[in-house]
């Protein structure tokens, strides 16, 4: 459940026109496949995030949807298209999740939570690094008091460079969701695939100013001034969309 982090928004294997897939896809397969190595059956999966959904959407919405279906193991990651606005409040958020959680693992089903990046490289969307800080903190404290998992987006060395995150500079590449697949695995107390999954890239030489003054005006263009125009209007890019994977389905 979620937005357009576990939609898989920019990870597109099969073309640019091609359906998404994204971690929690990645990692449903990879379950899976452990699954049938073991001799049991393939794994029942369904995605129903949704880009630019909120976080309330997400509970109100998704949460139901996914307990008809009496799942075993959930994750539930959203609030950072909240936080993305200044008017935000990380505590009210934490509540709504909190009461998310609790419902869910009253059922006894796993769930699975997410930290927010750590984005002090960016130069605008770090001005949200303190709201995502209060976040996070409520966020390991409601997995402390529900016993649920917690998926250290924050702490993720390798994120921390540019080259993993996709051209609109808010969505992972599809190298950065295969790793951050790996750190799922992780959270839910299971051995990677890859040791390395959270080394760190050779580092390259910083742009010079010009270099990155052109980049950064051409982000202002092509990526932040329509999504601050989406937010004036009051709109959202997933307004018409459904989920891409409503119904339990074998991987």
């Amino acid at each position: 459940m979620g937005d357009s982090f576990t939609e898989g928004l920019w990870d597109t294997p099969h073309g640019e026109d091609g359906p998404v897939r994204g971690w929690a896809d990645v990692l449903a397969g990879l379950l899976s496949e452990r699954r049938r190595a073991a001799g049991a059956e393939p794994l029942q999966y369904a995605n129903l995030a949704i880009r630019g959904r909120l976080l309330r959407p997400i509970v109100v919405d998704q949460v139901p949807e996914a307990l008809a279906m009496e799942p075993d193991l959930v994750s539930l990651v959203g609030g950072g298209n909240d936080i993305l606005r200044p008017t935000a409040d990380p505590d009210r958020l934490a509540h709504g999740l909190e009461q998310a959680v609790a419902r869910i693992r009253a059922t006894g089903a796993d769930v699975l939570l997410a930290t927010g990046f750590d984005a002090s490289g960016s130069p605008i969307v770090s001005t949200t690094r303190p709201r995502v800080g209060v976040y996070n903190a409520h966020i390991w404290s409601i997995a402390r008091r529900h016993g649920a998992h917690v998926l250290d987006l924050w702490g993720m060395r390798h994120l921390h460079d540019i080259r993993m995150w996709a051209p609109d500079r808010i969505h992972l590449t599809s190298e950065a969701h295969a790793r951050v697949a790996q750190g799922a695995l992780v959270a839910l107390g299971l051995a990677p695939d890859d040791p390395g999954w959270d080394s760190p890239l050779t580092p390259l030489p910083r742009p010079s100013r010009a270099v990155q003054a052109r980049q950064d005006a051409r982000w202002l263009r092509l990526y932040a001034y329509p999504w601050a125009t989406r937010r004036l209007r009051g709109t959202s890019s997933g307004d018409t969309r459904r989920a891409k994977l409503p119904t339990l389905t074998e991987v």
